[in-house]
């Protein structure tokens, strides 16, 4: 790699935000937000899952154009495109689920495949999906693409483990967030005591930070009959959004290194 290349990619790495316990706490509640949001554009002001699901992705479209313009890290532009992918992730997800009638199993299996194909045309174009690889914009693309269906297939798993219909297997919000929440501390297990790639344990936790988000979010809203607290979408949504702003002005954050990325 010639030394623009390595200039260009300390610039790119530059605007992801290095991977501590702030990012991943921020990351929960935001996939959180992204559920209760989701839902209350799509059921509670009865836009439908399609209508909502062209909003967002019209705001996941400005905001991921935004964020490959930057030059450098901007802690409320990459965390707003974050919620932007959680909360069209949300809403395709319940579109495929139930909009489709493929029910909670097809809905996943068609997010799953959707991941793959994206992760392996990533690897195809660049040769590795870490994210210290996105030194062009077609990586950094790639990596938001990536992201969005990792929200998606995590919205389509919570809504598969704990719900009682369309074949979901049931085991309610409280238990589906101790099962997702498990599952995480599987991945910081590994990663503090084997050498498994950091790549793919970034995505693991990627991944599974949303189900987590997504019962969480299920919990505080659906009614208390269906295993929730019944708390308005809108307040829970504007309660969530304080807090994740909170965490971005109070918790410290800098730009990734190279070494740090994944």
């Amino acid at each position: 790699m010639n030394g623009s290349s390595v200039n260009f990619a300390r610039q790119a790495v530059s605007k992801v935000p290095e991977v501590t316990l702030g990012f991943w706490v921020i990351k929960v509640a935001a996939t959180t937000l992204g559920e209760t949001g989701g839902d209350w554009v799509s059921m509670s002001l009865n836009l439908g899952y399609l209508v909502g699901s062209a909003i967002f992705l019209v705001l996941f479209i400005g905001l991921v154009s935004a964020q490959v313009k930057a030059r450098d890290f901007h802690r409320f532009l990459y965390w707003a495109t974050i919620v932007a992918t959680t909360t069209l992730g949300t809403t395709l997800a319940d579109f495929a689920d139930r909009s489709l009638g493929v029910g909670y199993p097809g809905g996943t299996a068609i997010v799953v495949a959707l991941l793959i194909a994206s992760l392996a045309m990533w690897y195809r174009s660049e040769g590795t999906v870490s994210v210290e690889s996105i030194v062009t914009t077609r990586a950094e693309w790639f990596y938001w693409i990536t992201i969005l269906y990792s929200q998606t297939l995590g919205t389509a798993l919570g809504d598969w483990v704990a719900g009682d219909d369309r074949g979901g297997l049931g085991i309610g919000y409280e238990y589906g967030a101790l099962l997702f929440g498990a599952g995480l501390v599987v991945v910081a297990v590994l990663y503090f005591s084997t050498r498994v790639s950091r790549t793919a344990l970034f995505w693991a936790a990627f991944i599974l930070t949303r189900p987590l988000g997504a019962t969480l979010g299920d919990f505080l809203d659906k009614p208390v009959a269906q295993g929730g607290l019944h708390i308005s979408r809108l307040f829970a949504s504007a309660i969530l959004l304080a807090f994740i702003v909170a965490c971005i002005v109070l918790i410290p954050q800098r730009s990734a290194k190279p070494q740090q990325a994944v």
